[in-house]
């Protein structure tokens, strides 16, 4: 049985008076929650405060990006023990928005989630299609690219753990949401793409979040899909009450 997993991506938002006024009312809010795992994925300048803000909770902390080499001449990079010594167990790898702005690709994204692994960390790997995919049939085509490519060589033991998040493109940021079914369709079939590749027991003990537009409006019927998980919650991440009812859906 996947215990569901609700992770909040902060994106480029919070000053460390907001984070602090945020977790005041979140976690007396959520600190009898037992059934969902819980986690808040903020910037990095925030992830020493976060730590000491959670610590003790069942909210933990995760990143929002890490670099494959543990250190050097990489300015502007953080490295997975870097993350790790700041109190971090998830970290996001392959977000839309990185791939989109950032030149992120499925080569690096694998070694990403490499080092993630090697060091401790839970990656939550992001895939998904644009509208533009969509339109044009290629939904499960660029699903599977992300997911093969991305996972390729990872699973060396078998006792691997990696989150995957499906997040549509064209539902992230602009309201519009997949709708159940939709999500259902394509995390059915990224679990029967597990199988096929990994193995049963992979694909059935993977948790699989939805991302775009997730809300308190409408995570429960999103829940109540048999392949969905969780969620990998942007916007309604950021304001405590939101953040509450997405966790206590």
């Amino acid at each position: 049985m996947r215990t569901p997993f609700i992770a909040g991506n902060w994106k480029m938002n919070m000053l460390s008076g907001e984070a602090e006024d945020f977790f005041k009312e979140f976690l007396p809010a959520v600190k009898d929650v037992q059934s969902v795992k819980i986690a808040v994925c903020p910037v990095y300048t925030l992830l020493h405060q976060v730590s000491e803000l959670v610590r003790d909770s069942n909210v933990k902390l995760g990143a929002q990006n890490v670099f494959w080499e543990e250190k050097g001449a990489y300015t502007g990079e953080i490295s997975p023990p870097m993350l790790k010594d700041v109190g971090c167990e998830y970290v996001i790898i392959g977000h839309s928005e990185r791939r989109q702005h950032f030149g992120e690709t499925n080569e690096t994204v694998n070694k990403r989630v490499k080092a993630a692994l090697a060091h401790g960390l839970t990656p939550i790997m992001c895939c998904g299609e644009t509208l533009e995919d969509r339109e044009n049939g290629k939904t499960f085509d660029v699903v599977k690219s992300h997911i093969l490519e991305g996972l390729q060589g990872v699973y060396e033991s078998g006792k691997e753990e990696v989150v995957l998040a499906y997040e549509p493109v064209w539902a992230i940021g602009t309201g519009k949401t997949a709708s159940p079914d939709q999500a259902q369709e394509v995390h059915a079939f990224i679990r029967n793409l597990l199988q096929e590749n990994f193995g049963e027991d992979i694909a059935q003990r993977t948790i699989i979040q939805y991302g775009g537009s997730v809300k308190p409006k409408n995570i429960a019927e999103l829940m109540s899909q048999p392949d969905i998980d969780g969620g990998l919650v942007g916007g309604a991440s950021l304001k405590a009450d939101s953040f509450t009812a997405l966790v206590k859906y």
